[in-house]
């Protein structure tokens, strides 16, 4: 049996941990704000001036930290019709790492264009029409959602890369 690393598991869990607060915390802003907003105008009448701005940025938040969650627990949603046909693990992990390669190939150029992106909404600084909030604050999600995946997605390369190295771990 393999020794256990206690400082990956403590890394690991206090990254998990974070991810589900965080997602937890954002979900029940945006479902608030969408209550507070039906109550207010479709009950009281009273519609509320830049509500749905300021929900936007936890909204754009809540999405690319979703996207960065199923990066990190690898459970993005694939059509993998190749494994299908192929019957040895190790070619499972031969396809997997040819997958991983593409997405990390294709990753890094969309996180060239977020990083060019979130430069030139650095130098605009631009605001929201009503409330005057930098959409800046929006804007730099994509680079730093881009940025966690291509992490995580290269973490996972080296993950199958030693398991093809060295067999699964037990």
């Amino acid at each position: 049996m393999g020794d256990v690393d206690p400082v990956r598991i403590h890394v690991g869990g206090t990254v998990d941990r974070f991810a589900a607060i965080l997602l937890t915390g954002l979900i029940c802003l945006v479902a608030l704000g969408q209550f507070f907003q039906v109550i207010t105008r479709y009950v009281l009448q009273i519609p509320v001036m830049g509500l749905e701005e300021t929900m936007l940025y936890p909204t754009i938040w809540l999405y690319v930290f979703g996207a960065i969650n199923a990066s990190r627990e690898n459970s993005h949603i694939r059509a993998n019709v190749l494994e299908i046909f192929i019957s040895s693990e190790r070619a499972h992990t031969i396809l997997a790492i040819v997958g991983e390669i593409i997405s990390l190939i294709v990753g890094l150029w969309i996180l060239s264009w977020a990083w060019d992106y979130t430069q030139y909404a650095w130098r605009v600084w631009r605001e929201s029409p009503t409330l005057y909030i930098p959409t800046f604050y929006s804007d730099v999600a994509l680079v730093v959602g881009v940025s966690l995946m291509m992490v995580y997605t290269a973490w996972h390369l080296i993950k199958h890369i030693l398991i093809l190295k060295n067999g699964p771990v037990a």
